[in-house]
């Protein structure tokens, strides 16, 4: 199997975090979890004083752009392009070109290594942030690569699929 590397998509300015959103809607739908590994929107936080008060937001690295993970074939790159807001990806003419190991490691985002978690499918965890805190639910599959749960929770009756980093995470 070919290996994931980084791209990067051209997107309008201002549109990177709705292309995340939409890039990782369609990544659902079409089943692509395997191919399409991650979408980021690389920010830093900024502390600023007006006023005498200080405010602390995340400012995007790279305005007008996203990085995605993914295996290069005709249906991702076919995916990512046809996403609304996205221009085009970074290289010459329609060749994609990948980031290299030293460009990833100075945005901080080289090689993540594999993390040992204390769960498997089947336990009962409670996510510890985010929209889903305090939810609690059963793993129902773990993907090592993506270090991210997803977990079975009772919504409206029946239950849905939720997918957790393994950070957000403990077991119950």
């Amino acid at each position: 199997m070919e290996e994931a590397k980084w791209y990067v998509v051209h997107t309008y300015s201002g549109y990177e975090n709705k292309v995340k959103a939409d890039l990782e809607k369609t990544i659902i739908n079409r089943n692509l979890q395997e191919q399409i590994l991650d979408v980021s929107v690389p920010t830093e936080q900024v502390a600023e004083v007006k006023n005498g008060v200080k405010k602390v937001y995340d400012r995007k690295l790279f305005p007008g752009y996203v990085l995605v993970h993914m295996i290069m074939n005709d249906e991702t790159w076919y995916v990512v392009r046809n996403t609304r807001g996205v221009t085009g990806f970074v290289g010459p003419g329609s060749r994609p070109v990948p980031l290299s190991e030293n460009e990833m490691a100075s945005l901080g985002m080289g090689e993540k290594k594999t993390v040992n978690v204390d769960f498997e499918v089947g336990d009962e965890v409670v996510a510890t942030t985010g929209a889903w805190r305090d939810t609690a639910g059963k793993i129902a599959n773990i993907n090592r690569q993506r270090q991210t749960v997803t977990i079975m929770v009772e919504m409206f009756g029946r239950e849905t699929p939720v997918e957790l980093r393994f950070t957000e995470v403990k077991k119950k």
